[in-house]
């Protein structure tokens, strides 16, 4: 059993770099996976219609980010997963290896970014609402 502050405030600050690592390589990862189809390559051939897969993944992943890293550390710092999630899709997704984009221009963009940040924001800014709520009533 670990009493001493600084050994757990330590080891909350290592869990907070790796959930942070983790933000990153989840957004590399449901970027490059973007593009899949049913188009018999990845996926079983069923009419070459998109399947947006790492849109679901954003969907569930981010907000667990958010929500670890609050309980973790504090609030305010909860939000640097998400942060690093974003800038990580628009780096590669404008700037991606060897200067080539990544991000496409139509729905399956605008679904990864809105399915990863919004559950995450709604997240955040409910822990922080009853964080507001618990110091509004004194508990």
């Amino acid at each position: 059993m670990l009493i001493a502050s600084e050994t757990s405030s330590a080891s909350r600050w290592v869990v907070l770099g790796l959930l942070c690592v983790d933000a990153v390589l989840l957004a590399t990862l449901e970027l490059f996976y973007l593009p899949l189809r049913l188009d018999g390559v990845v996926l079983p051939k069923v009419g070459d219609a998109p399947v947006p897969i790492s849109a679901l993944v954003a969907a569930l992943t981010t907000p667990l980010l958010v929500t670890t890293a609050e309980r973790l550390v504090s609030r305010r710092l909860a939000m640097v997963p998400l942060l690093l999630w974003f800038v990580t899709l628009l780096v590669l997704g404008v700037e991606g290896p060897g200067g080539d984009s990544v991000l496409m221009v139509d729905w399956r963009a605008l679904l990864l970014l809105a399915g990863g940040a919004l559950p995450a924001t709604i997240a955040l800014g409910g822990s922080l609402g009853r964080a507001s709520a618990r110091a509004g009533t004194g508990l």
